[in-house]
């Protein structure tokens, strides 16, 4: 039914876990779900006396894909050119002593795809969630370790003042546990089926219709709606755009990774394994494909989102050519941020951070990302307005002169009236200016040491 026809996901993403997204997709998995609705459904209406146990028995019996004739199934999608009708029919055709009359009793196409639709999304939230744990782990370590690693804080594209890369690897812990929490909050309205009938008033499903809805979907693992939602797409709209706050959050770390590998940066390296290949022409390149790669899918994903809003306009009670299109769009958005996820997995697990480049990058302005802290320095004597006065001027003629920050703030008179080169010295050492950075970690980690995302 779907597929990422973009690129080959085998080559951007082929861990158990992007293999395992693909399996909830596949055809043989989604019309499993829709022979898991229908047994459900039988056994329920068995159960209130609406049809034969017998035809339960057998329905449930042979509601399994190993029992379609998938040939059969296949020329009778091409006779009815409907999506569910040849399922429906391979089911009845495989059920024994007529029983198969009693196959999908009451109940519309709708109901038991989007009932199949939100168990195949159930499978497929638990691999992200997994996914997010997993990587979470990873974020815990790196930041627990790094809490004291000095590098340079950005701001504009720009050095700006330091930081720890703990710090910054922090905060990208602290976006995936909301993210995480968003996913809780979205299965709690997530998680629910649908029977009933055609136009969602229930009107094939005899004076039982509510047990009948209650006892198959409870019998699924899904809660039951307070009414239709056939024509209300919002809970679908609301799934994607949780997963596109995700992919958000590691198109960002994944861009800033393939940044921080640039040669004339080098403060990290995603893992690079023997036999790797960086270049077919280079042999010398280690290039930072994995990255790339959660980039490029990242990007792609997008635009399934752009759309998805759609969705929700549909005409009357039921719209094919916007209900058709989450056939595509959800489940690309699954597959696509498995991608993602599987190689963010590698990236962020065997991460190389380079605190030798770090603390080298940390002197690239030769001392004047210290302005700030100098300037505090000096505002003790002179104000803060005026101090700040003194150290514009010295940084823009050290800059333009090319002259170290040092140089020119000793060459001060009254920089010097009050603070002596061992006072400047330790004022420019950009390691003891990383503020609260490594408490502000510690005290985050302490926080949320009971998240469910780092729960195993």
């Amino acid at each position: 039914m779907t597929g990422i026809s973009v690129f080959d996901m085998r080559l951007l993403g082929d861990s158990w876990s992007t293999k395992a997204m693909r399996d909830i997709f596949c055809e043989e998995n989604r019309i499993q779900k829709w022979l898991d609705v229908e047994a459900a459904l039988a056994k329920s209406q068995a159960k209130l006396g609406i049809i034969p146990e017998a035809a339960a028995i057998e329905i449930a019996k042979k509601s399994f894909y190993k029992y379609m004739d998938m040939d059969f199934i296949f020329n009778e999608y091409k006779k009815t050119k409907h999506p569910l009708v040849p399922t429906v029919r391979g089911l009845e055709k495989a059920c024994e002593n007529g029983y198969g009359e009693f196959v999908h009793f009451g109940v519309t196409t709708q109901d038991i795809m989007d009932t199949g639709f939100i168990l195949q999304f159930k499978e497929a939230m638990k691999l992200v969630k997994d996914d997010l744990k997993t990587i979470a782990k990873s974020l815990k370590n790196l930041a627990l370790e790094h809490k004291n690693t000095a590098m340079m804080g950005r701001t504009l594209a720009l050095q700006a003042l330091p930081i720890t890369f703990g710090h910054k690897v922090a905060i990208w812990l602290d976006e995936l546990n909301r993210h995480y929490e968003r996913i809780l909050e979205c299965e709690e309205r997530l998680y629910v089926g649908l029977i009933v009938g055609a136009v969602g008033t229930k009107a094939s499903l005899s004076d039982k219709h509510n047990e009948v809805e209650k006892l198959t979907l409870e019998s699924l693992g899904l809660k039951v709606p307070y009414i239709s939602w056939q024509p209300a797409r919002d809970r679908l709209i609301e799934l994607g755009y949780v997963l596109a706050n995700i992919n958000a959050t590691f198109n960002k770390i994944a861009h800033q990774i393939l940044i921080l590998s640039h040669n004339e940066v080098n403060e990290v390296a995603e893992p690079f394994g023997k036999g790797q290949v960086g270049s077919s022409t280079m042999p010398h390149k280690r290039n930072p494909a994995i990255s790339e790669n959660a980039v490029t899918v990242s990007n792609t994903l997008k635009a399934n989102i752009a759309i998805l809003s759609d969705i929700e306009r549909h005409e009357h009670e039921r719209d094919g050519q916007v209900w058709k299109m989450e056939w595509k769009l959800i489940p690309e958005i699954f597959l696509m941020l498995s991608c993602v996820l599987d190689n963010m997995k590698t990236a962020l697990g065997g991460l190389e951070v380079k605190k030798d480049s770090m603390l080298n990058n940390l002197n690239t302005l030769k001392g004047f990302v210290l302005a700030e802290r100098v300037m505090f320095a000096l505002s003790e004597h002179f104000g803060k307005q005026h101090a700040h006065e003194i150290v514009y001027e010295n940084a823009m003629q050290g800059i333009e002169n090319n002259k170290t920050f040092k140089e020119v703030l000793l060459a001060d008179s009254r920089v010097r009236e009050v603070l002596d080169e061992k006072a400047i010295d330790t004022l420019l050492d950009a390691t003891t200016y990383v503020g609260y950075a490594p408490k502000l970690v510690d005290e985050f980690l302490e926080k949320i040491k009971n998240a469910e995302i780092l729960k195993d």
